[in-house]
């Protein structure tokens, strides 16, 4: 009886030292320090202001700002059908389910368990009578053992498990993270893609009038030349540069059907069964607001990821650290155990045993401590991780701003330039009419013109994708008060105004709600 009383105190003293225990071990998670930038460069005067994590906030269908309604069907399909997008979606499905294992660390185990055999002795085992040398007697029995209740509790003193689940759930929201940056680089990618084959199609009307052009110009070479006018140097001259101008019509037919198996692929379809219509470009650059370099470190998820590792690791220090103390698991079974199946469910043959136990290390040869090292030193390598996704996202939109700003220069100097082209061009073709110039002259002109206007249309592709990659470097979203303004001042919808473009429904269906917390 003294010996239950006993018991009976140890395990009260030990229930009631974990329910008041709440410490866990290894170091709280403080989030590292990233170098601030004041402004970028390009942007108006700005004030710093420390950055809030605001992962909750959607990255919205940006895309809709650019009125395009193919671009904005395009866009739907390969939300829902890209397979890049749907591996990322398992993938938060995948951490999700390794934190909800983590979690049920912090409940008891209870399982079920039931044996039954029949057995029998050896009469050689060696157990000899003290009175005869002869054999024991060969014994067959049975036995038959059902235990409905097996509970196993793990008393979590020292925070080993809450570490645990506290990495596992940051983890769980680094993959939600990760989904999100795969969403934005897709649709980042369908818009690049999209604007470089309408580039594309500008540069192949432009190519087919020229070759129009150049082709009447064969025409009436060769008749100059019939008619004594002319020379065959004229005329091998303006049939050499139609040739020309042919071949390199076919080199942007090569690069656009390139670029529509690229959108077919991003929508998750074989290139072969997809097609768009020629559609030139038409679309203008938005001036973008870049607001706060601080704003930046909440929008991008790629710095949201690789914040929520550091987070995790963090985390596996206290794991590692929480080796060195002593695992306290709390034990109890009750059910039948009989020789006889008859009597097996009868009350006198229950059994039952509980009581806790105690696992405490003492010589492991270095392990923890290397362990404990190894946890830290992929901490530090995560904090670096960090700060440098920070500078390159820094640099993503200053390289963007500084893009869209010199292109509009270029894009001006380059349209004065092809109306100069375009005049000087008229001017050679008087000229050699009235016989004052050679045709060499002409085709000077001719080319000078035809890559001008080239240039220029190549200027609008590279102005509507640098317009991309900085929406892309921002997060892909902004707050309803920053409204986008075309190239002249006019307003344009804001993505709160656009026309909302459902997304993929595993999206909605599949991915967490809310960010997963640590247990308390």
């Amino acid at each position: 009886m003294l010996r239950s009383a006993s018991t009976n105190s140890v395990f009260v003293f030990i229930s009631s030292l974990a329910l008041l225990t709440g410490c866990a071990v290894g170091p709280d998670y403080q989030q590292p320090t990233v170098p601030e930038s004041v402004d970028f460069k390009e942007a108006s005067a700005s004030t710093w202001k420390k950055a809030q994590p605001r992962d909750d906030i959607s990255k919205g269908n940006w895309y809709a700002v650019f009125h395009d309604q193919k671009l904005n069907e395009l866009e739907a399909e390969a939300q829902k059908s890209n397979q890049t997008l749907r591996a990322a979606i398992a993938r938060v499905s995948e951490a999700r389910a390794s934190a909800r294992q983590a979690e049920s660390d912090f409940f008891p185990s209870l399982d079920f368990s039931g044996t039954g055999s029949r057995q029998r002795t050896s009469p050689n085992n060696g157990q000899v009578s003290s009175q005869s040398a002869g054999k024991t007697s060969p014994h067959t029995f049975n036995s038959a053992t059902v235990t409905p209740f097996d509970l196993s509790y793990e008393v979590d003193l020292w925070g080993r498990v809450r570490r645990a689940f506290e990495a596992s759930g940051a983890l769980a929201q680094a993959s939600l993270a990760d989904y999100e940056n795969v969403l934005l680089t897709l649709k980042a990618d369908v818009a690049t893609n999209y604007f470089a084959l309408r580039t594309a199609d500008s540069q192949i009307d432009v190519q087919e009038r020229t070759i129009k052009s150049f082709q009447e110009a064969l025409d009436l070479t060769n008749s100059r030349f019939k008619g004594g006018i002319s020379t065959q140097l004229d005329v091998e001259q303006a049939a050499a540069t139609l040739a020309s101008a042919q071949a390199q019509l076919a080199s942007f037919r090569q690069s656009r059907a390139q670029l529509e198996h690229t959108l077919a692929v991003l929508m998750g379809r074989p290139p072969a069964s997809f097609s768009l219509p020629s559609h030139p470009l038409d679309a203008e650059p938005l001036t973008i607001p870049p607001g706060l370099p601080s704003d930046l470190l909440e929008r991008r998820p790629d710095i949201a990821a690789a914040e929520r590792r550091v987070a995790a690791q963090n985390a596996e220090i206290g794991v590692a650290i929480g080796a060195y103390f002593p695992v306290l698991r709390l034990t109890g079974q009750t059910g039948f155990d009989s020789g006889d199946l008859g009597l097996l469910f009868n009350w006198e043959s229950r059994i039952w045993s509980y009581g806790p136990s105690i696992q405490f290390p003492i010589f492991e040869g270095g392990r923890i401590s290397a362990n404990i090292k190894q946890q830290r030193a992929a901490y530090e390598e995560n904090v670096a991780n960090y700060r440098q996704t920070v500078l390159v996202a820094f640099q993503d939109v200053e390289d963007s701003l500084s893009s869209m700003h010199y292109l509009a220069q270029q894009a001006d100097a380059e349209n004065h330039a092809f109306d100069s082209y375009k005049k000087a061009l008229e001017l050679t073709n008087v000229r050699f009419t009235s016989g004052l110039v050679s045709y060499f002259d002409v085709i000077q002109a001719q080319g000078l013109a035809l890559n001008s206007e080239q240039l220029t249309v190549q200027l609008a592709g590279n102005r509507m994708a640098a317009t991309v990659r900085l929406i892309k470097a921002l997060g892909g979203g902004w707050a309803d008060s920053m409204v986008l303004t075309s190239n002249h001042g006019n307003h344009v919808a804001s993505p709160s105004e656009a026309p909302t473009v459902l997304g993929s429904p595993e999206a909605s269906s599949q991915l967490p709600q809310k960010p997963l917390v640590a247990h308390p």
